[in-house]
């Protein structure tokens, strides 16, 4: 399969509660991140977590497909169709 570029908009609404399994999931597929910003809001209670990602459309589902299994975390991704070599 090939690689395309993409970008996963996470919000983190229980961040006391998946911090550790999230950086974990996230430090497992560190080779298809790029870049990563992450915005504290303690007035919403919650944090929302850009990532730049490379990828296959596989590695990228299995990744978001972690990351959504999480309680508290919502995310939406989408990839471009062009290809990365």
């Amino acid at each position: 399969m090939q690689k395309r570029i993409g970008v996963i908009g996470i919000v983190v609404e229980q961040r006391e509660k998946v911090n550790q399994r999230l950086n974990d999931i996230l430090s497992e597929f560190a080779g298809n991140i790029i870049g990563r910003m992450g915005v504290p809001s303690r007035e919403l209670e919650l944090s929302v977590i850009a990532l730049i990602v490379e990828g296959t459309p596989d590695e990228i589902g299995a990744m978001t497909g972690q990351l959504g299994n999480l309680p508290g975390i919502t995310l939406k991704s989408a990839l471009t169709s062009k290809v990365v070599e």
